[in-house]
């Protein structure tokens, strides 16, 4: 037996019951990992992709598998989705919904600032195939239907924003796009479905990196594009399984177990970090804290009223960022001086804002560089609370700002 109707049980029980049941055969509680790149099938089953549909047998992983057919129900359930696709990375997941949606002579409004791989790829390779790409501060909701064009095909925001924690209003942006056809697409990997879900507010299209929060233990990379089956069938067959960017197995068994714990540990997540938090606003040392959970956010209200969880990501500046940042690598005996985000342990990494205007961020407008200059002055330490006592990290951070 398995819960057929998950639309009257609460978060926790979808996180641990979405897309599983026992195995019919052996009985076994804990859902199968199925590492079979291919399946028996029977004779006259066509060979193309152009003869597959949803909900056909099995053929061959890169078309579909039991196990990341279960990862993706989960996913759906808890983001109030039709339907998941899931991919071997965050990127792969972008990069697939990007070459699905726009072709040359297409144009599309997106995040000044979000991960910076995207951001990248609108610097160079999205131009070069003859699609136009323009960069506004999506916080500013007047700069958006000024940034929208005839030919513009998708807006594409991320909030909270990487890595500045700046916040866009889903719903509103949702508004203004739709009023003239456009379609919406939100990475909300910084807020999980636990705090936000994007397509309730309107979006048409949710993207997460599974690697961060959903798995939530350092040891998967993953993706996936959330939406509605109209949208996301013809993606899986002309995108996602010819791109073949699809992931194993294995990474998708893992995420599914880290996602079983999912509601409890944002929790510890948003206490340690509003926590930690408090304890980095009151030091002689830090200049600025960012965490939407706090007061002192200039999108505080926002935050209130979009996110029902605050997550555990925390920006700071300090004096000399490099040099603290040299301190901390040597120094921190808890916290790991590392990329990342969303683990069980807490990670810290800086993030020179000459490099990244350099690299990544390239602003053409004033108001673009303003913006980020109030966020991230010469630069900040991006710190990913883990679900370690809170206590402990700070005295961790007490010996080492010390």
């Amino acid at each position: 037996m398995s819960i057929t109707d998950l639309s009257f049980v609460g978060e926790q029980t979808k996180a641990i019951h979405a897309g599983e049941m026992p195995d019919p055969v052996t009985k076994a509680s804990a859902p199968n990992l199925v590492m079979s790149t291919t399946f028996v099938v029977d004779a006259g089953t066509g060979f193309s992709v152009e003869g597959f549909e949803e909900g056909d047998t099995w053929i061959y992983t890169r078309w579909g598998n039991p196990t990341i057919n279960q990862l993706e129900l989960k996913l759906a359930a808890l983001e109030q989705a039709e339907t998941a696709i899931a991919f071997a990375s965050g990127m792969g997941a972008i990069t697939a919904l990007l070459f699905h949606l726009l072709k040359a002579g297409d144009h599309i409004v997106i995040s000044d600032v979000t991960y910076a791989a995207l951001t990248e790829m609108a610097n160079e390779l999205i131009p070069e195939l003859n699609i136009e790409v323009t960069k506004v501060d999506t916080s500013d909701l007047e700069a958006i239907p000024k940034a929208i064009q005839p030919n513009t095909k998708l807006v594409y925001i991320e909030t909270p924003c990487n890595p500045l924690l700046r916040l866009t209003d889903i719903k509103a942006v949702a508004n203004i796009a739709h009023e003239v056809g456009v379609k919406l697409v939100v990475d909300s990997t910084f807020a999980t479905p636990i705090a936000t879900k994007p397509l309730l507010l309107g979006a048409d299209f949710v993207i997460h990196s599974l690697t961060k929060y959903l798995g939530g233990h350092g040891d998967a990379l993953g993706g996936a594009i959330l939406g509605s089956k109209a949208d996301l069938t013809p993606l899986r067959k002309k995108t996602a399984i010819r791109l073949g960017g699809v992931i194993s197995p294995f990474n998708a068994w893992l995420i599914m177990r880290g996602i079983a714990t999912l509601p409890i540990r944002m929790r510890v997540h948003e206490e340690n970090a509003l926590k930690v938090g408090r304890y980095l606003e009151q030091h002689t040392k830090v200049k600025k804290v960012i965490y939407p959970g706090l007061p002192s956010h200039p999108q505080y209200e926002l935050a209130k009223r979009q996110m029902k969880n605050f997550s555990g990501i925390i920006t700071f500046q300090v004096e000399n960022g490099e040099e603290q940042a040299r301190i901390f690598a040597e120094k921190l005996q808890i916290i790991h001086y590392a990329v990342s985000l969303g683990h069980h342990r807490s990670l810290i990494f800086y993030l020179n804002s000459q490099d990244l205007l350099q690299t990544s961020f390239k602003f053409t407008a004033p108001e673009q560089l303003a913006s980020w200059n109030n966020f991230a002055g010469e630069g900040i330490f991006r710190f990913s609370i883990g679900l370690e006592n809170a206590d402990d990290l700070i005295a961790d951070l007490e010996q080492a700002l010390n």
